[in-house]
């Protein structure tokens, strides 16, 4: 009886210790990331522009995008993808407008997921499970799947990207510059469709689909229609 009256004093103890190191340090740490890397997308609107060229767009640009991550390290349901890239293609059927204060109404919107040719099948399906996870709404129907081999290449300092998905996907970026602004009254009006971080937006020198499953293949060169980012999830 000693000894269990001793342990509760201990246990005691040493939780009023632990909740009153708690309540000085605040709340808990945030969990660490299980995934990481850099991301990419571009859309065939203009993300970093005024508001009335914005709204000038809304319905009539805007339905098409890609969005890419290149996995530096990290696992997603328990596989590893280090060193894996993977790629979203995406068709809706209004301005991929979300977060811009614009009205839109998307859906239905179909996709189509091209991953690394490098990827095994449980690589295949966890970059492709990814995808739809991190993208949510935006992923839509997802039509068809395709291993390609893909190229990323980034710069985040000069906005420099590259990106080649086999035949069917391609972007290229650069930095926006001065002469790009037209009205000065350009803003990041459009939220990157994913969520990440650090994102920045860049100017697309070349871009576009021709693949398969969409229905129409299409090229957004010389736009202000791009971002560069990194995530940690």
């Amino acid at each position: 009886m000693l000894r269990r009256s001793m342990f509760f004093a201990v246990a005691l103890t040493f939780g009023i210790g632990v909740w009153a190191a708690s309540d000085k340090l605040g709340a808990a740490p945030r969990p660490l990331p299980q995934i990481s890397g850099n991301y990419l997308e571009t859309r065939t609107c203009d993300v970093y522009t005024g508001p009335c060229f914005a709204n000038a767009q809304v319905g009539l640009t805007g339905q098409q995008a890609i969005l890419a991550w290149n996995i530096e390290e990290g696992c997603h349901e328990g596989v590893d993808l280090t060193g894996l890239n993977v790629v979203l293609v995406v068709r809706a059927a209004d301005t991929l407008g979300y977060g811009g204060g614009v009205v839109v109404h998307p859906d239905p919107i179909k996709s189509v997921v091209i991953v690394d040719e490098r990827a095994t099948d449980e690589q295949r399906q966890a970059l492709t499970d990814f995808v739809r996870e991190r993208a949510g709404k935006v992923a839509g129907e997802v039509v068809r799947v395709s291993s390609q081999p893909i190229a990323m290449e980034f710069d985040h300092v000069d906005m420099i990207a590259k990106l080649k998905a086999g035949n069917e996907a391609h972007l290229e970026t650069r930095k926006l510059k001065k002469g790009d602004c037209v009205c000065t009254n350009e803003e990041i009006f459009y939220p990157p469709l994913a969520s990440v971080e650090h994102s920045a937006p860049a100017f697309t020198v070349n871009g576009g689909f021709a693949g398969r499953g969409l229905g129409q293949k299409w090229t957004n060169p010389g736009t202000r229609s791009a971002f560069l980012a990194t995530f940690a999830y």
